[in-house]
């Protein structure tokens, strides 16, 4: 590497997540989704890093902008992904078992970090491209902690509710999710942020490469390639390639 040469993205400060498919070798449904769910989060670990690492980087004014944008993206996906677990997936999976607040341990962690994230956004939002990089980091490491403990706890959660899955009273945990999760309002502004973080070729073994998330073809082309035309300047601080390869740091 030339010394011109921005750093390799790093999965540094907030470490990756495993998924319980990898751990157990299992594949029933409720594994499945946790799976997927510690994947998603992986990708959000992964955008937070990216931000962390690059933050102190960007100097230019072009660039800060931009900057700002991906950070926004970033905070604005997470926070969508929790809203959709709140108000569709969670309830939606009470009703299925005919019981109340199986994931209110989550909504209480939600609850932990979401000032956190909430100071970022509005730090940004008003400072702009005169935000402070050690500022910036300085939110960022107030609220890792509890966004971390709940993005590791989240998944080991759903596969808890395996056992309220009965011949009597089923539970199509995957059925459930895939309803809840809607985010095409947000697909030019943010969704970006989730499939550009999203390492699949190395990560365990390359066992969730082209299986996660699950897109085909066209449609995978037009996630990783054509929606990030829009914006194209922000998505260059993303941490991976359309291809689910790790990249270097855009600065």
């Amino acid at each position: 590497m030339s010394s011109s040469e921005p750093p390799m993205y790093t999965n540094t400060p907030l470490a990756l997540i495993p998924t319980p498919k990898f751990e157990t070798g299992k594949d029933d449904p409720f594994t499945i989704e946790a799976s997927h769910m510690a994947l998603s989060h992986n990708a959000f670990i992964r955008g937070f890093n990216s931000i962390y690492q690059q933050a102190p980087r960007v100097w230019q004014p072009a660039d800060k902008t931009d900057f700002v944008g991906y950070c926004l993206a970033w905070v604005e996906c997470v926070a969508t992904h929790h809203h959709y677990e709140e108000t569709e997936f969670f309830p939606n999976l009470d009703r299925a078992a005919g019981r109340d607040g199986l994931m209110d341990g989550a909504v209480h962690e939600h609850e932990a970090f979401q000032g956190g994230l909430e100071r970022f956004r509005s730090y940004l939002a008003d400072k702009g491209a005169a935000f402070s990089a050690a500022e910036l980091l300085a939110i960022m490491d107030d609220s890792k902690r509890p966004l971390h403990s709940h993005l590791k706890a989240e998944p080991p959660a759903i596969l808890a509710l395996a056992k309220y899955n009965t011949p009597e009273r089923p539970i199509d945990i995957l059925g459930i999710a895939n309803a809840a999760a809607s985010l095409a309002g947000l697909m030019f502004n943010t969704l970006p942020v989730f499939f550009l973080n999203m390492e699949t070729v190395e990560f365990e073994g390359g066992m969730w490469h082209g299986v996660f998330p699950p897109l085909k073809g066209a449609a995978r082309t037009v996630m990783n390639k054509g929606m990030p035309v829009w914006h194209s300047g922000r998505w260059r601080f993303v941490s991976c390639t359309a291809d689910g390869t790790v990249k270097r740091l855009a600065v």
